[in-house]
């Protein structure tokens, strides 16, 4: 019903418990999604993620029948002084994550892009430097697990928020093997141009999600904020993308009853400009 390269995040659907959103997702027509695991923001992936909850979201996943694209995840604020503790910590929680990740079948592991939080903790270049190594690190981690590690970058409410900051942090991964997530609606709240961040990462894209947006605000529907869809995705076939996309609808202006509807109209629009 919809293009097989168009999927459905389980953020979209993050006030069901997981079975009951992974059920809607697969009842709507979807064979793909991205899988929530972003404390505070989707809680279907434990936060405290033991042996045991990776066992049983897994299970729950390969249940549904749905294929994962990627687990969008978080181990902290990248840009953070962390003490010893700390830092194994994150390690703990970094292999946690990409075990799910492998085990869900998922073909990478998407974390931030920096501490949720504009202004920087040391300083702007130290603070690039900081995320750009943490996500390497958490790279060369990935592929013990036979995955990739991908970032969401720009993200409007995160430190990269901006064209020039996002594409710093991509200068300093190039040729690391870390791929990034564009976000049409993270570009838009951010009062920047998608055509220009395509034309700042061109060959760098590894996946791409889909909401809409307006200045300083990312939960907008699709077909109901200021992103060129359609111009957009012209781009991304013209410069050779072969990959694959997401619909994230984290919106606040249609209820949940509403949100299964909203979604498929949006999976609909979508897929004809694909």
């Amino acid at each position: 019903m919809f293009n097989s390269r168009l999927g459905c995040s389980s953020i979209s659907f993050r006030h069901q418990e997981l079975g009951t959103a992974l059920r809607t997702i697969r009842g709507l027509g979807f064979e793909e999604i991205d899988l929530g695991a972003l404390p505070g923001v989707c809680d279907h992936v434990p936060y405290e993620l033991d042996p045991e909850s990776v066992t049983a979201v897994a299970a729950q996943v390969a249940a549904s029948g749905l294929l994962v694209r990627s687990v969008n995840g978080d181990i902290g604020d990248l840009n953070a002084v962390l003490g010893a503790g700390q830092r194994a910590a994150r390690e703990r929680h970094l292999e946690a994550l990409l075990t799910l990740t492998a085990n869900t079948g998922a073909k990478a592991l998407v974390l931030p892009c920096g501490a949720l939080a504009h202004e920087p903790v040391r300083g702007l270049d130290e603070d690039l430097d900081a995320i750009a190594g943490q996500l390497i690190h958490a790279g060369e981690r990935a592929k013990e697990f036979g995955v990739e590690l991908w970032t969401e970058s720009l993200h409007f409410l995160r430190f990269c928020w901006n064209l020039d900051r996002a594409e710093a942090l991509a200068r300093r991964l190039d040729g690391s093997g870390v791929g990034i997530v564009m976000d049409f609606s993270h570009i838009v709240a951010a009062g920047e141009d998608p055509l220009e961040y395509l034309d700042r990462h061109q060959g760098r894209i590894a996946h791409v999600h889909l909401r809409d947006a307006v200045p300083d605000n990312i939960n907008v529907s699709i077909g109901n904020g200021n992103a060129d869809f359609a111009g957009g995705l012209k781009r991304l076939a013209a410069d050779g993308y072969t990959g694959h996309f997401s619909l994230e609808l984290e919106t606040r202006d249609v209820t949940h009853d509403e949100r299964p509807a909203a979604a498929a109209k949006a999976a609909s629009f979508i897929t004809d400009l694909i």
